[in-house]
């Protein structure tokens, strides 16, 4: 085996920007988004009948706030993984910076405007009204 001669080793500093942090997000999001949406099907159609689910299973079950706390963290890892993941598949098709510019920014109002009604409708939920 030969060595190698005058090889000079380096550390590669990998900036951290926007599409790093993206790529980053997408993979710790989808293991929580396995163990999140994995125990939801198991408690909603597993452990209980799919008969059951009526307004009160969800009266019930949204009793806790622990349970509430689960819906919402997977209900932003959902909807912030699938709009990274159209934005991921946009960003192979477009090919203008202008327009993937204002997709991005029509996005992220979506995003957030999702995220504002689906929350205060779990936390707010109150079937006596």
């Amino acid at each position: 085996m030969t060595k190698l001669t005058g090889v000079t080793h380096r550390k590669v500093q990998v900036p951290s920007n926007k599409e790093r942090t993206a790529f980053l997000f997408m993979r710790l999001s989808g293991v929580f988004l396995l163990f999140l949406a994995v125990s939801h099907v198991l408690v909603q159609h597993v452990v209980n009948s799919v008969h059951d689910l009526d307004i009160q299973f969800v009266i019930e079950r949204w009793s806790s706030v622990t349970i509430r706390g689960i819906d919402l963290l997977l209900l932003f890892f959902a909807l912030i993984h699938g709009v990274n993941g159209l934005r991921n598949i946009l960003e192979d098709y477009v090919h203008s910076a202008k327009a993937m510019k204002v997709i991005n920014v029509l996005l992220v109002v979506f995003l957030v405007i999702s995220l504002i009604f689906a929350s205060v409708a779990i936390i707010t939920f109150n079937p006596g009204t």
